[in-house]
């Protein structure tokens, strides 16, 4: 078994952490596994307190991590859609999971 250090600055429990825990991410990531493919208006829909800068950060940080892939279309007006790479949907029960806790002890944790 191995032994993982978390105070270690390569550790790749507290570096997967640093990167999901934003305010965002998870948000994103959630409904993009509801919906499927989804255009940027529709995820800006979705989540109507995100402002354009985050949304837009956050979607190229998680391409860029490989959680989510972007796909561009050559028509005018361009048209770009999203979804999650098989590393996303392989991280969605583990989301799921943490969002079932947070429903079940949002009260308990916030009184």
């Amino acid at each position: 078994m191995r032994v993982l250090d978390l105070q270690y600055p390569t550790c790749p429990v507290r570096n997967i952490l640093n990167r999901m825990s934003d305010k965002w991410s998870l948000l994103i990531l959630s409904t993009l596994n509801q919906n499927g493919v989804m255009r940027y208006k529709d995820l800006k829909n979705a989540v109507p307190d995100i402002s354009q800068k985050m949304l837009s950060s956050t979607l190229k940080r998680l391409e860029e991590d490989r959680i989510i892939k972007r796909k561009m279309y050559n028509e005018i007006p361009p048209r770009v859609e999203y979804s999650l790479t098989p590393i996303g949907k392989e991280f969605m029960p583990a989301v799921e999971m943490l969002i079932a806790w947070a429903l079940e002890h949002f009260e308990e944790i916030t009184q």
